[in-house]
């Protein structure tokens, strides 16, 4: 019962973590197309949408991210411990309870992040929105990846990805 509460935890809290960007980024994305864009505006949108599904949808969270979400939602399933149930949603991310190697680029990952999104926050409109825009494909993407994976993981015998402890 443990856990399956901390599975419904984790999955809810990285939904709610992805979900709440999606919409937030969504509405600033969408007010680009208040302004008047010009061609090479509406050049960068194409290609901030297409390389972000590309590289942040498909290469990072579908082929890495992903799987190990639905791998470590599966293990906390049967091995729940206090700190894990309280901190399922960071368990699942990969920012404890992991091999050293891979805690090592999820934290830096996220500094990354958290430099890039203080850029772009700089960033004046249209430009702003067309940068977003292409972060909600991806991420987006990557919350229906997630979905996907997690469902694979709970459903199916065909699930083979590790959850890469330590």
């Amino acid at each position: 019962m443990l856990g399956f509460v901390a599975v419904l935890w984790g999955f809810a809290g990285i939904a709610f973590i992805f979900g709440n960007a999606i919409l937030r980024l969504g509405l600033i994305g969408l007010d680009t197309f208040s302004y008047s864009l010009q061609w090479f505006h509406w050049a960068a949108l194409v290609f901030s949408v297409i390389f972000m599904g590309f590289a942040e949808g498909y290469r990072g969270f579908q082929q890495g991210y992903s799987p190990r979400v639905a791998a470590r939602l599966r293990f906390l399933k049967d091995n729940v411990t206090p700190l894990r149930l309280v901190l399922a949603p960071l368990f699942c991310m990969g920012f404890f309870d992991i091999q050293k190697k891979r805690m090592i680029v999820s934290y830096c990952l996220l500094l990354g992040i958290l430099a890039l999104v203080q850029l772009v926050h700089m960033l004046e409109q249209p430009w702003r929105g067309i940068v977003d825009l292409g972060v909600v494909v991806g991420l987006t993407w990557g919350s229906i990846s997630i979905i996907l994976f997690t469902l694979q993981a709970f459903f199916t015998d065909r699930f083979e990805h590790s959850p890469e402890m330590p």
